[in-house]
Order: C-alpha cells, then sequence, then structure tokens
C-alpha cells in the first residue's frame, strides 16, 4: 500500500525522518466578516491577529528554510546570508524556521545582526522570523518550555520571537495543552509576539481555540495534490478566525515544468528525485492518485502559466493563496545554492480567472481524498 511509505509514527528512526519533513502550514487570525487575510496596504503582506489583540505582519509568500537542515546540498552560512538580504530587498522579508532545521535560526540570527549593523535597527524591525518549537514527547514544564523558548531567542538573535509554531507529536498525551499555557504566559512576559501552531489537525485546533489560547494561524501541508485543509479545517478557520500558512505548496519541486512528461519509475531516465522534499511529495502523488494524473495536472497548469507567462510553481503558489482561510505558503529556500526570487514576485502579479480556477479544479476533483487515505492534516506524522 502506497502509505506505508510515508512516515506514520514518530518512533526512533521514523521520528528522524518525521522531523526533518516538518514544515508548517499557519492559520491567522483577521476580522471575522472574511476567510481571507486581512492585509495592508501591500496585497503582497497580510496581518495575523489573535482575539487578545496579538498581531503580526507578514510576507503572503514565506521564505522556508527546512532545506538548511541538509539533503539540499551543502549550505555555507555568509553565501546563506547573502542570499536572505537579497530575499529581504525583494521585499520576501518573512523566515519560517524551526529548532529542529539544522543551523536555521543561527543563520537567521546573523542575518538579523547584519542588517541591525549594516542598515540599523529600523531595517532589522521588517525582518521576520517565524520559528517552531517540536519537543520530544516529555513531561511538561515551564522551566523546560522558557529554556526551549530562551534557546530560540538566543540563537536568532532577538529579544521577542515574532512567531512561535507549536508543533506536538502523540494526541494521547494531553501535554499540548500544558505546553500551550506555559507559552501563553511567555508571550504576555514579552518573549513570543504571537502563538501558533503546526501540523495540529481540525479537532485539537478547535479544542485549543475552545479555551482561548490565543492562536494566530496554524502551519499546514496544502497544494495542488493536498485539499485537506479545505475540508474541515476550513470550517473551524472561518469560526475562530484562524488562519492558515501552507507548506508543501510546490511540493518540493515537482510542480514545475522540470517534471512535465517526465519519467522517475526508472533510474537514471528523467530528473531524479535527489532531495527529501521530492521524495516525500511524490509519496503525496502516489497516495492521490498516481504518475499519470498528476501529469494531467502539470500539463493543466502549464497551459495555465503559459497562457499568463509564468511559471508551473507561480501557478501553483497563487491557486492556493486565493484559497479561504490561507494567509501565507510557503516556497523553499536553498540559500547560497539557488534562487527563485521571479517567481516568487511574480505570484503577487498572477490573477488566475474563472477558466484558470475551473480547469485545474477539474483535474483535482480526479485525484483520492486524502482525508479518507491519510487522515486529517497532520495525521501523517502520527499514524501507525
Amino acid at each position: 500500500m502506497a502509505m506505508a511509505l510515508l512516515p506514520m509514527s514518530p518512533c526512533r528512526g521514523a521520528m528522524r525522518e518525521i522531523r526533518h519533513g516538518i514544515h508548517c502550514r499557519r492559520c491567522v487570525t483577521v476580522a471575522a466578516s472574511s476567510s481571507q487575510p486581512s492585509v495592508a496596504a501591500d496585497p503582497r503582506r497580510a496581518v495575523v491577529s489573535s482575539g487578545a489583540g496579538d498581531k503580526l505582519e507578514i510576507c503572503r509568500v514565506v521564505n522556508g528554510m527546512w532545506q538548511t537542515s541538509g539533503g539540499w546540498g551543502r549550505i555555507e552560512s555568509n553565501a546563506a546570508v547573502d542570499a536572505m538580504l537579497r530575499h529581504f530587498d525583494a521585499g520576501l522579508n518573512t523566515f519560517d524556521l524551526a529548532d529542529i532545521y539544522g543551523p536555521a535560526e543561527e543563520l537567521y540570527g546573523v542575518f538579523i545582526n547584519r542588517l541591525r549593523r549594516e542598515r540599523g535597527e529600523e531595517a532589522a524591525i521588517q525582518a521576520r522570523g517565524l520559528t517552531k518549537w517540536v519537543p520530544s514527547p516529555v513531561k511538561i514544564t515551564r522551566q523546560f518550555v522558557e529554556s526551549s523558548i530562551d534557546r530560540s531567542r538566543k540563537r536568532m538573535d532577538v529579544k521577542c520571537l515574532d512567531m512561535l509554531q507549536f508543533h506536538w507529536w502523540e494526541y494521547s498525551n494531553p501535554g499540548y495543552l500544558d505546553a500551550l499555557k506555559h507559552l501563553t504566559d511567555l508571550k504576555e512576559e514579552g518573549k513570543i509576539k504571537t502563538l501558533a501552531l503546526t501540523n495540529f489537525d481540525t479537532k485539537r485546533l478547535e479544542i485549543i481555540v475552545n479555551k482561548d489560547i490565543p492562536i494566530v494561524s496554524n502551519q499546514v501541508q496544502h497544494s495542488l495534490v493536498d485539499m485537506r485543509p479545505q475540508k474541515h479545517m476550513k470550517d473551524v478557520c472561518e469560526q475562530s478566525d484562524v488562519k492558515l500558512i501552507t507548506y508543501g505548496t510546490v511540493m518540493g519541486g515537482l510542480l514545475s515544468e522540470k517534471f512535465v512528461d517526465a519519467n522517475v519509475s526508472i533510474p537514471f531516465a528523467g530528473p531524479a528525485l535527489d532531495t527529501p522534499s521530492l521524495k516525500k511529495y511524490k509519496q503525496m502523488v502516489n497516495a492521490w492518485g498516481g504518475w499519470d494524473l498528476f501529469q494531467e495536472l502539470l500539463k493543466t497548469c502549464q497551459q495555465v502559466a503559459m497562457k499568463h507567462g509564468v511559471s508551473i510553481s507561480t501557478v501553483a503558489v497563487r491557486y492556493i493563496l486565493d484559497q479561504p482561510c490561507v494567509a501565507g505558503s510557503m516556497v523553499g529556500v536553498r540559500l547560497g545554492i539557488s534562487e527563485h526570487l521571479k517567481d516568487s514576485e511574480a505570484i503577487f502579479q498572477l490573477k488566475l480567472d474563472e477558466d484558470d480556477v475551473d480547469r485545474i479544479g477539474s483535474v483535482i476533483s480526479r485525484g483520492k481524498d486524502l482525508m479518507a487515505v491519510i487522515g486529517d492534516c497532520g495525521d501523517e506524522y502520527r499514524r501507525a
């Protein structure tokens, strides 16, 4: 069965693979009258907020830094920070990282320090660092939580984390509620500006918001292949003003011209699936409907892309950004190795018309319902 290839339970070797594979999606709190993100004067930005009044303005295209954790090529610190500055200068000022993404937090710290030294504090405060805390399933105490947050603050060289996105491995252990209480206290004490979740399912999201924990977003996997967040989770987000930050939106690069008509079943016959993200999202393709149907999706997106003079990946991200409750979508960055600044900029200019949406949607609808195959958002990290 295809899903047996997916990491399902956080036991030892599997947990290592899953941890390297965590990307998060994000939900943001905005005006209760709309499921679309609250935007600043610049449509490239969204304001995420909670019922407690916490607010953070972010770029709607988020630079994903999972790629710094190994498996995508050697990251050289100076080149990586130079690349971060180029993204910042292009208006892509929001970076997604985690305590388990190798040197990601330390790289952000060097980056923010250079901004302060070379351009002043006024420039530095425009950068956004959205980090994650992914604790092992241990007993949660105030001391443990605070020391973990202090470690991220030190690595990132900030007094207050812009956003802390919390992941929890086992729902059978209700300690996640204790952790969120301590995190809320640390937010009130000024160590965290906004509190968010990553890879939480709809049931647990509803439990958390009903306990008045000030969550601004939930980061989840969401792509043309994986539309699970638009099932039950969308309803809870609309009711609670929590928004989504999405990852896996370009499926590690599978949603690109490179894989149109590609044969990946025979070694060396086509592009190699040679990164952790390509391998992970190829498994999602298998679960959703297989490579032949995915080729139909690619070719449909290619036709739309050619019509607008953009890339397939640009179409894929724009489609998800236009979904209800989505405040931002992740585009992975291989800092100092390769860049896609023009494609990212084109996302903001692209407007998909009704025909574009219908054509893409008609192929999506022929895939399997991943809610039935895998379960709710994040269940692929928990189910045995």
